[in-house]
């Protein structure tokens, strides 16, 4: 093991590169580009010059940030939300992430005919439109219970280029989904559905934080995750992230936790730590040694997210649909729980939270059984 993929260096440069994008933030010319945004693009440009080892080499603190990280940030921005602001959003935002799956289904048959994959990836290629059809309606649960039911795992060089492609496609869908609703809301205005006074003008970077609030926000944090896990394993239909979101949902009506200082920024840097891990998965080098068969990928999932893109932004303006919903909604779909609750985070938009890790739990249950039922119609 070189030094640079030594758990304490990678954990100590992740943090520096969140510290670097809050810091760029407060430039004029960066801070349109905004935090979520600066933190996957540095460290996507440091994990492919070597600064930090690529999520492709297995290291330790990239599985801790998915399996505890992400889920506790999840956990603790929730612990901030009203469910009284759920009223004017929990149907459009359904909609949309429906809109936004039909998307992506009808994306990945129109990429199926012309980019005609089989003769490039040979026999699994229906699995790999399975997988795509499944990660770009609920997330990589989806991908992974398709590949491992398809044995595409076993085929290392297509399970590497199709795990690196849809995170080099799909990162750059996350950073156009923080994008667009901005400049879309500037030249196409649409109402929101929660009144500007009720949304925070700005992610608050500097939060007065006591030990014995960050000793409440972290305890319940640990022991929620514990509850969860001890939960999935006495009932295991029930996915994790739903015991865990409910938790954080009950706890959050109770006041006097809700208004605990430290919730949004503590949960807000755990979210931005999983986003800069997000940018160590886009690894240039493991597609540059796969030429054709990473050529005739990127094509495919671009095509895929394009229409899923276009779909869901098209219909959704057709009936005026305000813009933060759509991307949240799209980012549930192609990114899951904890990017959609990223994309909340980033628009400003706390009504937003619940509604979109709760569509993308329904898109964790639904991606699969979509995923399969493609890759046997194009089997």
């Amino acid at each position: 093991m070189t030094w640079t993929q030594d758990p304490m260096y990678v954990s100590g440069m992740l943090c520096l590169f969140v510290l670097l994008s809050v810091w760029l933030s407060r430039y004029k010319g960066f801070r349109t580009i905004g935090t979520p945004i600066l933190v996957i693009l540095i460290t996507a440009i440091a994990a492919n010059i070597g600064v930090v080892p690529a999520a492709t080499s297995g290291n330790a603190v990239y599985t801790g940030v998915f399996v505890y990280l992400a889920p506790m940030g999840i956990f603790i921005a929730l612990l901030e939300v009203d469910l009284s602001s759920l009223k004017k959003v929990g149907v459009p935002i359904l909609l949309m992430f429906g809109l936004g799956a039909v998307g992506t289904v009808i994306g990945v048959l129109i990429a199926w005919f012309i980019v005609q994959p089989e003769p490039e990836i040979g026999s699994m290629a229906n699995a790999v439109a399975g997988m795509y059809t499944g990660t770009y309606i609920g997330g990589s649960i989806n991908f992974n219970a398709i590949a491992l039911s398809f044995k595409v795992n076993e085929q290392a060089d297509l399970y590497a280029a199709a795990t690196v492609v849809d995170n080099l496609i799909g990162t750059p869908w996350i950073i156009a989904t923080l994008i667009l609703p901005k400049y879309l809301q500037r030249f196409f205005p649409r109402k929101k559905l929660i009144s500007e006074s009720k949304v925070p003008q700005k992610i608050k970077v500097e939060e007065s934080i006591s030990i014995a609030g960050m000793a409440a926000i972290l305890g319940l944090a640990f022991l929620a995750m514990a509850i969860s896990k001890l939960v999935y394993l006495s009932f295991p239909k029930i996915p994790e992230i739903i015991v865990l979101t409910s938790l954080a949902l009950i706890l959050a009506q109770i006041p006097t936790i809700r208004r605990t200082s430290g919730t949004h920024t503590i949960g807000f840097f755990l979210i931005l730590i999983f986003l800069a891990t997000i940018g160590t998965l886009c690894d240039l080098g493991t597609l540059s040694g796969l030429e054709d068969l990473a050529g005739t990928l990127v094509v495919f999932v671009g095509l895929v997210v394009l229409i899923h893109g276009l779909v869901i932004f098209g219909v959704g303006s057709l009936f005026r649909v305000d813009w933060d919903v759509i991307a949240v909604a799209s980012q549930a779909n192609v990114g899951g729980n904890t990017t959609a609750l990223a994309s909340a985070e980033s628009l400003n938009r706390p009504d937003l939270l619940i509604p979109g890790v709760l569509v993308g739990s329904l898109g964790n249950a639904l991606g699969t059984y979509a995923g399969f039922f493609i890759a046997g119609a194009l089997g």
